[in-house]
């Protein structure tokens, strides 16, 4: 069984950081894509960003572009997501997930394993 669990989140000012952690169990976790979401209060669960499973190939939300940075390190079977110039708007529990196919990776239906989640808040 594979486990995902998430740390890193808290509350932080408007323009400020945060890094999120993804502990991935199992020994198979450099053979998968991932990647993270988000959901906020009252909405549907969305895309973040994703990452291929040598960390090769990258791909983002419009909104996040530019200010968050997905990253991996296979050796310690962990991903990142590295949040900068953070917005109220990025308020939202932050999901990882693990790809069960390499198409379609901006849907929740690429992913089969999910962490429990850590809550982000940006406070202005």
């Amino acid at each position: 069984q594979v486990q995902l669990v998430e740390s890193g989140g808290g509350l932080v000012q408007v323009g400020g950081s945060l890094r999120l952690s993804c502990a991935a169990s199992g020994r198979t976790f450099s053979s998968y894509y991932m990647g993270w979401f988000r959901q906020a209060p009252g909405k549907e669960r969305e895309f973040v960003a994703t990452i291929s499973w040598n960390g090769g190939s990258t791909y983002y939300a419009d909104s996040v572009k530019g200010r968050l940075t997905i990253s991996r390190d296979n050796a310690k079977n962990t991903m990142y997501l590295q949040m900068n110039s953070l917005k109220p708007e990025d308020t939202a529990v932050y999901y990882c997930a693990r790809g069960k196919t390499s198409v379609a990776l901006t849907t929740t239906y690429a992913y089969d394993y999910w962490g429990q989640g850590t809550q982000v808040t940006v406070s202005s």
